[in-house]
């Protein structure tokens, strides 16, 4: 009884193996020995030297009609096998103890061929760490954590670059004059409850940019262009309660056309970029709806620590900053995989590590995991000895999440997947080379014959 199920077909593919193999059997214990006949010819050869007969004589060949050579269909073959051998055959049954332990075996190294494809060595293991460290120092040494001063919003060096650059691109001036233009007047930008049919906690000129889902960097490009489309203010209130309603008293500000909404939209998150509050971090407002915990001395929820950070300047600006360290993980470990790629004999065009496909770059996504983690805990370290949120770096955090989920679908689903698509393709590699060989041979042999196929 075999421990492996078969289908119909591999079923019937086992007897007639088994048959043939019976049939074998049978021919190679019926074939007598040529040993002592060709001891004989031999000794007769050599007696013939010693005469004086350098050449031994030969016998013509008459030329014989071919015999007609009969393959039999695949079912008579399967009922001819049947009758012989019967069914339900196990495939294991043809191989010895030996042979099957030798199979076995040859499986076992087929996947540690493939496991080592994708296995680190100490160098990539230190490319990723490195990278992920520099990520880590420029986070702490040079983006800082923001405060509020009476110049400003102040943070790291690079952080105040930034913010400098954000504040000569789009002038106080000129985005002061595109905020009163009307292309740039939108229905979800009440800044308070005077002009709303439902009330909206916390709704103030602080807030109302964390509160309202158009002023989302991200999110702003469906749910803004929506309630431009339709004159609504589309909100999540401090208290994580979900708002959407028709803003009356700025009818004034819809858009009929799609491609305008979208126009009106950009125009709008150009006007609010630079200004005192600025625009949130995506996603942030998303952060209303988590009414739980109890964070700090003043055991305050999830919600209410990220209204505060906005409150305090982590804004988009801010975010933009943390994305650097972020981008030189990604960058430094791309380069140095690209480096160490090149150097292993592989050609350049091949080195790029612009794709993640495993199959091209077996394990650059996994360095890519080493490195954002490694950059993630010590953030997770600079937030735990300062006690302060705003040195979070979300887009950290979110990079981390990104490879994250990946590695852990990788190992989970995709590689066992894929190491077994690769052992199957080997041997079906090796396969198609003895199927050649046994197309060969009857080929050879089938051309000294009449060939007739039931």
């Amino acid at each position: 009884m075999s421990k492996y199920k078969y289908s119909k077909t591999e079923q019937q593919v086992n007897d007639v193996l088994k048959y043939h193999d019976e049939e074998l059997k049978k021919l190679k214990a019926a074939r007598p020995s040529t040993s002592e006949l060709d001891r004989r010819i031999q000794e007769s050869e050599d007696l013939l030297r010693m005469l004086g007969h350098t050449e031994m004589p030969t016998v013509s060949k008459r030329e014989e009609p071919k015999q007609v050579m009969v393959i039999p269909s695949w079912e008579n073959l399967c009922a001819e096998a049947g009758n012989v051998v019967g069914t339900g055959n196990a495939l294991e049954s043809f191989f010895t103890e030996a042979e099957l332990k030798a199979n076995t075996q040859e499986i076992r190294m087929l996947n540690a061929e493939y496991n080592q494809l994708h296995r680190l060595d100490k160098y990539d293991i230190s490319i990723s760490a490195a990278a992920g460290l520099l990520g880590a120092a420029i986070d702490i040494l040079l983006v800082g954590i923001p405060k509020k001063t009476p110049e400003g919003l102040k943070g790291g060096p690079l952080s105040n670059y930034i913010r400098n650059w954000f504040d000569k691109r789009f002038s106080k001036e000129e985005m002061e004059k595109l905020a009163n233009s009307k292309v740039s007047k939108v229905p979800y930008d009440a800044q308070d409850n005077r002009n709303t049919t439902i009330h909206v906690e916390e709704l103030s000129a602080y807030y109302h940019r964390l509160l309202s889902l158009g002023h989302d960097p991200l999110l702003g490009l469906i749910f803004g262009v929506a309630d431009i489309l339709t004159g609504r203010m589309t909100t999540i209130d401090k208290t994580g309660k979900i708002v959407s309603q028709v803003m009356e008293n700025y009818a004034d500000r819809k858009e009929t056309d799609i491609f305008a909404a979208i126009a009106k939209q950009i125009i709008h998150f150009k006007s609010d970029i630079t200004t005192s509050m600025g625009l949130p971090a995506p996603l942030m407002g998303l952060f209303n709806l988590l009414q739980f915990g109890s964070v700090g001395e003043e055991e305050q929820t999830i919600a209410e620590i990220v209204q505060g950070m906005y409150y305090e300047g982590y804004d988009f600006i801010h975010f933009c900053t943390l994305s650097i360290p972020v981008m030189i993980v990604e960058v430094v470990t791309r380069i140095g995989y690209a480096f160490k790629h090149i150097k292993e004999g592989h050609s350049v065009k091949e080195s790029i590590p612009f794709s993640m496909n495993r199959e091209k770059h077996p394990k650059l996504a996994t360095m890519l995991f080493i490195g954002h983690s490694a950059a993630t805990a010590v953030n997770a370290g600079k937030v735990y000895f300062t006690q302060n949120p705003m040195a979070i770096n979300y887009p950290q955090w979110l990079a981390f999440a990104k490879y994250s989920y990946k590695q852990l679908k990788w190992v989970l689903i995709e590689k066992p997947n894929a190491r077994d698509a690769y052992v199957t393709g080997r041997l079906n590699e090796q396969l198609a080379e003895v199927l050649g060989n046994v197309n060969a041979t009857f080929d050879e042999i089938s051309a000294n014959y009449i060939v007739v196929f039931e």
